[in-house]
């Protein structure tokens, strides 16, 4: 479990294809330190597991699946990639509730800078707009993101200097693809209802309001 807080950016070094899958090796730098064998580390929003370490260089296997459901399918030696270790019991959840799970892979639109910081929009598929809610939480490429704008197939979100600066959104260029995550608790509310209502069909705001919500 992560929270979409990001705790350093990695670089690629080396990529070891094999017919479905790869292993792949980061410089992690100081992102992750005394790193353990079997841990969970978030790369661009996707969890993987430490299977080598070596100073700084953390390899990780990625399966077939992986692959076909997340930007790491397109990732190049030197790539920079958002770093964030799985979250302790009692450390403070400074982002929201991430999974590592990646659900569905958005286009990178534009970046207007406004101050400081970007206002960036994300194209999204068109399935995956009802989890978006005005000023809710989205993982975009790993870093929790607050939604300042649900438009009809796309989401706004102001970036604040530091988290441009220190991820890896300062290298997207339009129809860049990258993680999308939705928040799970709109997943769980959805899969709950559809459980305990079979026969309902579509959610609508009509059956929300005839059973109660």
């Amino acid at each position: 479990m992560f929270t979409g807080i990001i705790e350093g950016a990695g670089v690629v070094k080396a990529i070891r294809r094999g017919a479905e899958d790869f292993s792949i090796d980061v410089d992690t730098g100081d992102a992750v330190e005394n790193p353990v064998i079997g841990e969970s580390v978030a790369l661009n929003g996707v969890c993987l597991t430490v299977v080598s370490a070596k100073d700084s260089i953390l390899t990780f296997d990625v399966s077939a699946e992986t692959i076909s459901r997340t930007t790491l399918k397109n990732v190049n030696v030197d790539a920079k990639l958002n770093i964030e270790r799985a979250m302790r019991m009692g450390d403070r959840l400074g982002g929201h509730m991430v999974s590592g799970h990646v659900d569905t892979v958005g286009t990178f639109t534009r970046a207007t800078p406004i101050g400081d910081g970007y206002e960036i929009e994300v194209a999204l598929p068109s399935e995956g707009m009802k989890y978006i809610i005005n000023k809710g939480s989205i993982a975009i490429a790993g870093i929790s993101l607050t939604v300042a704008a649900k438009l009809e197939r796309s989401v706004t979100v102001a970036v604040i200097p530091h988290t441009w600066e220190v991820t890896s959104l300062g290298t997207l260029t339009v129809g860049s693809q990258v993680n999308i995550e939705y928040d799970m608790m709109a997943k769980y509310i959805e899969n709950f209802i559809k459980e305990a209502y079979p026969s309902a069909g579509s959610i609508s705001r009509e059956f929300l309001n005839k059973h109660g919500y």
